[in-house]
């Protein structure tokens, strides 16, 4: 079965599949479509939840025993397969023919993956993930389409705007859902439900912090050290809550990780800036952190991050700004080799 993400929760209230299926590179489509499975698996009994990331020589006997071990808390589980690169390999492809014909008992398995290249569209392991399989598109929304995306969130705050209003908005958060998606959430805060007139929206919009996620993220591609303390120090003053921190790195990292997967397979590097939307001088600052990071740091920042948020949400033990704080500065100061 073919979703489009906006079609899960419909979905979800009428069943709960046993596989599903997540295809994109949207971050915010991403995270909310996982938070949907993983309400309607709790709320079906679900208690106990794993995760695996794919990287390499990632040993894919773990799923063969994950399916055989047996449940310490519960009956029901949930099992997360991340595959950033989108490129399981031969024994990889063979686990997922053999767990699309084999659905593991009691649990409700996600496979997550990015936009996919049309080798891996045509590849025999994926189109039996599709055959049984829910499979949901993460489509980005394009920028003609933004503004009515911002007007259908804020529908369902019970808010309303002008046309240029919501142009408007669309215009600074230059097509960055998750910027979307916040700007939406403080309206929220701001202001009751009803309509708000442009000049509140104008006013919400560029009232924005002294300091910046957004910024923080150019300040690591950067490798400027101080300036990534400074700002780190800022959010952590002005009391920004650690996961919305998070999310717009995660948005920069992973565009970079794609690219300099390419330019691990020798492929043009300039494409794979265009396919990864990084244009004009944007480019420039990327070119600058592929020549400090390297693939493996890049995959274990991810990682990291995956775990920040697991802390940050109380899953894990620690301190979700101390490991967040650690990571930034790390990626800032690698110097190029």
């Amino acid at each position: 079965m073919q979703l489009d993400s906006h079609q899960l929760k419909q979905h979800l209230a009428k069943t709960l599949a046993g596989l599903y299926v997540l295809v994109g590179d949207e971050p915010l489509a991403q995270s909310e479509c996982l938070d949907k499975i993983r309400h309607a698996a709790r709320k079906a009994g679900a208690d106990e939840r794993n995760s695996f990331i794919v990287e390499r020589n990632f040993n894919w006997q773990q799923i063969n025993q994950f399916a055989q071990a047996l449940s310490l808390f519960s009956s029901l589980r949930i099992l997360e397969i991340v595959i950033p690169s989108g490129k399981p390999g031969v024994d990889g492809g063979k686990a997922l023919i053999e767990l699309s014909a084999n659905l593991i008992p009691d649990t409700t398995t996600i496979i997550v993956l990015p936009s996919l290249e049309r080798d891996a569209k045509n590849s025999a392991w994926f189109g039996a993930l599709q055959k049984s399989a829910v499979v949901i598109d993460l489509k980005e929304i394009s920028p003609a389409q933004l503004p009515q995306w911002l007007a259908a969130r804020l529908a369902l705050q019970n808010q309303t705007t002008d046309a240029i209003s919501l142009a408007f908005i669309a215009h600074q958060v230059e097509g960055n859902l998750l910027a979307a998606h916040q700007e939406i959430q403080k309206l929220a805060l701001l202001h009751p439900a009803g309509e708000i007139s442009h000049e509140s929206i104008r006013e919400a919009v560029l009232n924005v912090s002294r300091f910046d996620a957004f910024q923080l993220g150019d300040a690591v591609l950067a490798g400027d050290t101080t300036r990534v303390t400074a700002i780190l120090q800022g959010l952590q003053d002005e009391g920004e809550n650690a996961v919305a921190v998070m999310n717009p790195l995660m948005w920069v990292l992973r565009p970079l990780l794609r690219i300099k997967q390419a330019e691990a397979r020798n492929e043009n590097i300039m494409s794979a800036m265009t396919n990864a939307r990084i244009y004009g001088d944007r480019q420039a600052l990327v070119k600058r952190a592929l020549s400090r990071l390297s693939l493996r740091q890049l995959e274990a920042a991810l990682q990291k991050l995956c775990d920040i948020d697991k802390t940050a949400k109380g899953m894990m033990q620690g301190d979700a700004w101390l490991e967040l704080s650690r990571l930034c500065f790390g990626l800032s100061k690698v110097r190029g080799r």
